[in-house]
């Protein structure tokens, strides 16, 4: 089957940062294992070890092959070099570590999941907030992909380890709510294809810091890893760098040094919402990664910080929550439409923010 776009799968709101690309060689207890390893061609130019892993292992960027090798873990012909190494024709370079690689089979788990439809084709489930998406670097269990495959464990055509079936697309850890699962290689064609031309309907609620002035508004740029910052998104204004991102936005209430808001999806990159927002000057309440875990609005009264700390708690993460999902369904043609309301946890947090404005203007 011919693969679908990159943008199919370029995400939302995802937090994992991945390791390198591994491949395993399992030396025994006490011995380093080998995670990747290539023997280089013999038309090799002579170019930095650094600059030559970058190229060739997925997903890993060149700062952390330089850290690796300052570990000693990177090995030309069995010893190891610094960064400034140069490559030549028939060395043969590993990655080496003290650990094995994690396998990626994906083993079902008996997970609660909220099943919002089903049908023979697909499923579309509410993620609560903190459930991580995928199994990846640091959570190999425990994830929604492996709750999928307890619930579908009985169905002989669903193989969890096939990347043609599963999840179409994906929200961050600590993002509550609805995602589409395919369960035929045909549901996921079509449902990707959907994703990719931008024709499926998403919209997420934020509650954000400060007062948003306009009504509604469109924001409009790129987005990149932050070269400052790899665990980062960052927005750019050069058309050349990341890809292109646009969030439509509408104010659903402001309440007092915070705003409810409404974005619509236009496109799906990584923490595309939570960059966006922070562009203008709105980062997301309690979003640790974008700084809202800070009394960002306000005053400097200690009972008004009291009450700050108390919302963080009430919400122990960014507020986002996917709420509506629209498709076509991939066989029956039929349009599809489904919303999850607001979790408790985000209730009680605008509830909170309505009592302490009200009681102020009481006052």
């Amino acid at each position: 089957m011919k693969e679908l776009p990159e943008e199919i799968v370029d995400i939302e709101d995802i937090d994992e940062i991945v390791d390198f690309e591994e491949e395993e060689v399992d030396n025994g207890p006490g011995q380093l294992y080998e995670h990747f390893r290539v023997i280089v061609d013999k038309g090799q130019a002579l170019t930095r070890v650094d600059k030559y892993l970058f190229e060739r292992i997925v997903n890993a960027s060149r700062n952390r092959i330089q850290q690796a090798a300052e570990a000693g873990c990177v090995m030309a012909n069995g010893k190891p070099v610094k960064s400034n190494y140069r490559v030549k024709p028939f060395d043969v370079i590993t990655v080496m570590m003290d650990r094995p690689r994690y396998e990626n089979d994906i083993i079902p788990e008996d997970i609660p999941l909220d099943i919002v439809y089903e049908d023979d084709d697909l499923m579309v489930v509410n993620k609560p907030a903190g459930l991580v998406v995928h199994p990846g670097h640091g959570n190999y269990t425990g994830t929604l992909v492996n709750a999928i495959a307890w619930h579908l464990k009985d169905n002989p055509a669903y193989d969890a380890n096939d990347p043609q079936v599963g999840l179409v697309h994906r929200i961050d850890k600590d993002t509550s709510g609805l995602l589409v699962i395919a369960k035929t290689p045909d549901a996921k064609t079509h449902l990707g294809a959907q994703f990719f031309n931008k024709t499926t309907k998403r919209k997420y609620n934020a509650l954000v810091w400060g007062t948003i002035e306009n009504d509604e508004g469109t924001i409009e740029g790129n987005i990149a890893r932050n070269p400052k910052d790899r665990m980062q998104m960052a927005f750019f204004t050069d058309p050349t760098i990341g890809k292109h991102a646009v969030t439509h936005y509408r104010v659903l209430e402001r309440i007092g040094y915070v705003t409810l808001v409404e974005c619509v999806l236009e496109t799906g990159r990584t923490h595309q919402i939570r960059v966006h927002m922070k562009h203008i000057g709105h980062v997301l309440f309690n979003d640790a990664r974008y700084g809202g875990h800070e009394i960002l609005k306000g005053t400097h009264f200690s009972k008004y910080k009291q009450f700050v700390n108390n919302c963080f708690d009430i919400c122990p993460r960014q507020a986002l929550h996917a709420m509506t999902l629209g498709f076509v369904h991939p066989r029956t043609g039929k349009e599809m439409f489904f919303t999850s309301e607001l979790p408790k946890d985000m209730v009680q947090l605008i509830d909170k923010w309505r009592g302490y404005i009200s009681n102020r203007e009481i006052e």
